[in-house]
């Protein structure tokens, strides 16, 4: 993929690196795209020349078919902002190799949470623009279709899921669920992070009091019989208007056992979280889970809800095929995950013997690309991290080396690729928010293995920020792929706000969806959902991402 030469002093997106920047002590490397022998790192604040290097390659890259060259400034840890520039070729976007380098990053993806927020007024400046919408969809929502008759039933909160302003219970638990460990692995780290909410100063760090906006919402979600309705929303997705303008009827959907054990995993793992600082709610959310957790005892079988009247987003297991792969006798691999934080929260013995009965049943088999729609393994990385009691050693042993293997094959991968990419020559859709999430799979490792690496930076982690430096510019694109972040980043995703405002910059802190099929085929065009439109759990995988590179 070639996107045009240019002169010497002149930003060339030929040159492909974090556009962000770079932690002092990380591995720094820049991708060229065109032939070059050597380069130099300059200091912008003066121009002068910090360091100067041969370039390595060219090497192959399988899925872009280009001839790659590789400038490695590792060596530079003194803070500022710089360029690389390369002769012949041009300069790169500035970048910043500081300690605090994902602060703003982080602070911006979290604010994209906010902006997100359904059911209230939003307002927040950035970059001296306001991005903001009036009180929304406060008539959630009717009960139609889940014979409550034409009432309404208090579904107001949570984010818009997406591009669109619909709810839905599956995609907020893998949402939830990710910044969960976010908060439960980088706690003390995030709690230094302000994010100007209106709940800030409150007695809940800002970080879960965001998450607690989209939970209030999730509660509305059980069903008299302790299930969880699989979503609300409108029954056709709206037009490109703002959130307030969107006046269509929206409908609870029936209940299946998939959004049911969903709802029983984020509630179990929040009512740790919340428990310290809001014993009340936390109390809250483990009842809600215990309830639901009665209701998958007692419907074993996978139930499908019936969305007959809804052409909005599906989420839930829709072929033959892929209800075998998410089946363990008969039971989805999510129910895995709902037992394992149900057994983290309570203790339970019967809960750790259904458990591990699934683990073995599926021989612990870990994906190395996971979204919603297979959330296995977020229940054996709770397993193989607990320090509970009673588990089978049998059992560990067999969850901690397939997490290990996977892991050990992610690092080489990533190795392989001219990006540095994890996910290789995989694209699909959201394929960004995949490349993410590995970096939750990468960190289970890291803490398995701690003890081994005494201190030092693991290939895990040094993998997962090959991840991020690929979401931020070091990809075929050159181009960040975070919404007001970073260098040349997206100018046109897929959202309604971003399309319907009179704002020249679309709305900030969001990851879009990413290339496919082909690595060369992501498009910054507001039509193009395929690859270009944003979702919760995709910003939920980038903001633990980031989370874990965190520093003063």
């Amino acid at each position: 993929m070639i996107l045009g030469s240019a002169r010497a002093g002149e930003e060339s997106l030929q040159i492909r690196l974090n556009t962000v920047g770079y932690l002092p002590g990380a591995e720094k490397k820049a991708t060229i795209a065109v032939p070059c022998t050597n380069f130099t790192l300059i200091r912008v604040s003066d121009g002068s020349n910090v360091f100067s290097g041969t370039v390595t390659g060219p090497v192959l890259n399988e899925d872009t078919q280009e001839q790659l060259y590789t400038a490695n400034f590792s060596a530079v840890h003194e803070p500022g902002q710089y360029r690389v520039e390369v002769p012949t070729v041009g300069q790169s976007s500035p970048f910043r190799i500081a300690a605090d380098v994902y602060r703003d990053p982080f602070s911006t993806a979290m604010l994209g949470m906010y902006l997100w927020r359904c059911g209230t007024a939003v307002s927040a400046t950035y970059h001296g623009q306001t991005f903001a919408h009036a009180a929304c969809h406060t008539n959630d929502g009717w009960l139609d279709f889940v014979g409550g008759g034409h009432t309404q039933k208090d579904g107001t909160k949570g984010w818009h899921d997406a591009g669109d302003y619909n709810k839905y219970t599956v995609n907020a638990g893998l949402t939830v669920g990710n910044m969960l460990w976010a908060w439960e692995d980088f706690g003390p780290q995030i709690r230094k992070v302000r994010l100007n909410i209106p709940e800030s100063g409150g007695p809940l760090p800002d970080f879960l009091a965001e998450i607690k906006w989209e939970l209030d919402w999730v509660l509305t979600m059980q069903a008299p019989d302790g299930s969880a309705y699989h979503k609300l929303t409108t029954q056709r997705f709206g037009g490109f208007i703002m959130p307030e303008a969107e006046t269509t009827p929206r409908y609870f959907t029936p209940a299946g056992t998939e959004s049911t054990a969903f709802f029983v995993a984020m509630t179990a793992q929040a009512s740790r979280a919340f428990g310290p600082y809001d014993k009340a709610y936390a109390d809250r959310c483990l009842q809600a889970a215990l309830r639901a957790n009665e209701y998958l005892k007692q419907h074993p079988n996978f139930e499908r809800p019936n969305q007959t009247n809804f052409r909005t987003g599906v989420y839930e297991i829709r072929t033959e095929i892929n209800e075998a792969s998410h089946r363990l006798n008969g039971i989805p691999n999510n129910r895995l995950w709902s037992r394992a934080e149900l057994w983290e929260t309570t203790g339970s013995p019967e809960v750790l013997k259904e458990l591990e009965k699934n683990i073995v049943a599926v021989n612990a088999h870990v994906n190395d690309d996971f979204d919603w729609e297979e959330v296995k393994n977020l229940g054996l990385f709770r397993y193989a991290i607990s320090e509970r009691p009673g588990r089978d050693p049998a059992v560990v042993k067999l969850v901690l080396g397939k997490i290990l293997a996977v892991a050990d094959g992610i690092v080489q991968v990533g190795k392989r690729h001219g990006y540095g990419r994890t996910l290789g020559t995989t694209y699909g859709w959201g394929c960004n928010g995949s490349a993410a999430r590995q970096t939750l799979l990468l960190m289970v490792a890291d803490r398995l293995t701690r003890n081994e690496a005494k201190g030092r930076t693991t290939e895990y982690r040094a993998a997962c920020m090959d991840t991020l430096n690929y979401l931020l510019g070091r990809n075929c694109y050159g181009r960040s792929f975070i919404t007001g972040v970073g260098g040349h980043p997206p100018m046109n995703p897929h959202d309604r706000r971003s399309g319907a405002d009179k704002i020249v910059d679309p709305w900030p802190g969001y990851l879009v969806g990413g290339p496919w099929p082909k690595a060369t085929d992501w498009k910054d065009d507001q039509g193009d959902a395929r690859t270009n439109e944003i979702a919760i759990n995709w910003n939920a995988a980038l903001i633990y991402a980031m989370a874990a590179f965190l520093q003063d």
